[in-house]
């Protein structure tokens, strides 16, 4: 069976359910590729047509929000002690260097952390158990963990979507060649654009660890 074919034959509510939960668990705390299955899906809908974009651009926003809702509880809850079980169990991704780095971003921008952190694999992670470990006021948290989950994952839904359906109808016009050097293009760009965002993480982690700067918002 061809690939297209077999993709086909996916059910839509099997992918929808995936992307919720993957994303649902990482902003819970757990380090898992919920982006990359999110790209993933929205590439799939692009050339499946049971699967609706719409609903799975909602189903990944609610994943995000109600996960970094259950993190923000169970970080409230559990405390420091939590992030140094989470350092222990995941010493790749929770190390004391990751949370140190997302804790400071937190004292230094507050809820917009929250907000912005939604773009930041590292901070996606954190963003909920540290606002519970800091205590930021939950309707504060709330407010900005509703409006990043919808930004993030609607828009990235939509954005991919879009780039998916566009080069589909582009690709089926032109010979192989043509899917060679589409290969090529993406793949460049994806290294420039991977190489951008490491000089701008770095330019972010030097301002935020500079002291004296912008005071920390409650």
């Amino acid at each position: 069976m061809h690939i297209q074919e077999w993709l086909e034959t996916v059910p839509a509510v099997s992918v929808y359910v995936l992307v919720g939960v993957v994303i649902g668990l990482e902003s819970l705390g757990i380090p898992l590729p919920g982006e990359i299955v999110l790209v993933s899906a929205s590439l799939l809908a692009a050339g499946h047509s049971g699967i609706n974009p719409v609903i799975l651009g909602a189903c990944a926003s609610a994943g995000a929000i109600i996960g970094d809702s259950i993190g923000y509880a169970i970080g409230r809850r559990g405390g420091r002690p939590l992030l140094a079980w989470l350092g222990g169990k995941f010493p790749k991704h929770c190390g004391e260097d990751q949370i140190a780095m997302a804790e400071r971003s937190f004292q230094k921008w507050g809820m917009w952390a929250v907000f912005f952190g939604r773009f930041v694999a590292l901070l996606r992670i954190f963003a909920g158990p540290l606002a519970g470990v800091l205590r930021m006021p939950y309707w504060k948290f709330l407010i900005a963990n509703v409006l990043g989950g919808i930004v993030w994952a609607g828009g990235t839904t939509a954005v991919i979507y879009s780039v998916g359906v566009v080069a589909e109808a582009w690709l089926k016009r032109f010979s192989w060649l043509g899917l060679v050097v589409a290969v090529l293009i993406g793949l460049t760009s994806m290294l420039v654009l991977k190489n951008r965002a490491k000089k701008a993480a770095r330019s972010v982690e030097r301002t935020v660890a500079e002291p004296g700067t912008v005071p920390a918002a409650d």
